[in-house]
């Protein structure tokens, strides 16, 4: 039983890995305005995957969270932080005449 926990956490895994990949590559179709539907049918199956696995594993008992180290590329670029600039006057206030 221990082996067939091991190998449903290593094929989810590869399956996360993939699926980001995938994600990743459906996203770059889109915002170059391509047909992403082979793409995300593949996703869609890989979802159903695992599903079916994490199904598995949990009538397994097994029930420790999977840690997939990757490398994962964010979609958008950081934005720079604001830097707060002080309100400048062209011209001078206007100074109260005194009485």
């Amino acid at each position: 039983m221990d082996n067939r926990i091991s190998e449903i956490r290593r094929v989810i895994r590869a399956l996360r890995v993939s699926m980001r990949e995938a994600e990743a590559i459906m996203h770059e179709q889109i915002n170059r305005d391509e047909d992403c539907t082979f793409v995300a049918h593949e996703v869609m199956k890989m979802r159903t995957v695992m599903s079916g696995l994490v199904q598995e594993r949990a009538a397994l008992g097994d029930t420790d969270p999977i840690v997939v180290a990757s490398l994962f590329i964010p979609r958008r670029r950081p934005t720079p932080p604001r830097v707060h600039v002080e309100k400048r006057r062209l011209v001078p206030p206007r100074e109260v005449a005194q009485a």
